[in-house]
């Protein structure tokens, strides 16, 4: 056995040789933990084969509310642009998935917060030459007005799928995700699916969340993908993303619901060839 490994580790040497590779310039998924607004974030870095010296472009994947960095959308988007020599970081927002935070107290500005404590991370990195974002749903919330606050100079490109502008509304009208409470006297919690509860910092300062305004400061490019049956957030939030916004497009999915489904490989190949470009 340890002659047969010897042989396949010379092999690899031999074919990093005739391509020009450094014997170390393989794919990478690196597993993290980084500081985020209310503690440690669980996070996984996806790059490219790499030679040395060599950088490439690093895109964020934020996750939607009650979601996590793992799934079938996320794994199509980072192995596509990993095939086009681009990285990718994917982490759970606080009280999330492997982060931590308690889900209570988690709000979408300091979920902002946690993704700029990400590209402060990934900016320090000597690989990384340039950021762009892709968020789901609650993720795309957080991802336009990141890209809207950083600026053109700090975000190369955003990708908003499924973007849920929609949750500034629920709390106006006082009920998320089909949960119904007081709006005038919001309580300290509300009951959500999973155990979970959804605090009163996130209504309050969802009922005030200035997204289409924060996110219309963004100049770079921009692409709003949505699907036609999206029962949770109507594609029309969607358009008006594309319609405010000076250089960007839209793909609208027929009969692709919330998560993107059934045309997940579509929506995500969208994403890849809008980046790769």
């Amino acid at each position: 056995m340890k002659q047969g490994s010897a042989w396949i580790k010379r092999g690899l040497l031999m074919a990093a040789c005739v391509f020009g590779m450094s014997s170390d310039m393989w794919a990478e998924k690196i597993p993290l933990m980084l500081e985020g607004s209310k503690g440690k974030l669980s996070a996984i870095i996806q790059k490219p084969a790499l030679a040395a010296g060599q950088k490439c472009e690093m895109v964020m994947l934020c996750h939607g509310f009650g979601g996590n960095k793992k799934g079938e959308l996320f794994d199509r988007i980072a192995d596509g642009l990993e095939a086009k020599g681009i990285a990718t970081i994917r982490f759970d927002f606080n009280g999330h998935g492997e982060s931590e935070g308690d889900f209570q107290y988690m709000t979408v500005p300091n979920e902002i917060e946690d993704a700029k404590k990400v590209y402060a991370y990934i900016t320090a990195l000597d690989y990384v030459s340039s950021v762009s974002v892709v968020g789901h749903s609650q993720g795309g919330v957080v991802a336009g007005m990141l890209a809207g606050q950083l600026g053109k100079e700090k975000i190369e490109g955003a990708v908003l799928m499924a973007p849920a502008a929609v949750l500034r509304d629920d709390a106006l009208r006082g009920s998320t995700m089909g949960k119904n409470y007081d709006t005038v006297n919001v309580p300290e919690f509300v009951e959500m699916f999973g155990g979970r509860k959804l605090g009163r910092d996130y209504i309050k300062s969802a009922q005030t969340l200035p997204i289409y305004e924060t996110t219309a400061a963004y100049k770079g490019k921009l692409c709003v993908i949505h699907g036609t049956y999206d029962r949770l957030v109507p594609y029309t939030y969607g358009e008006r993303y594309h319609q405010q916004a000076a250089d960007s497009e839209i793909h609208l999915i027929e009969g692709a619901d919330h998560g993107l489904n059934p045309s997940i490989e579509e929506a995500a190949r969208y994403a890849v060839e809008f980046l790769s470009r």
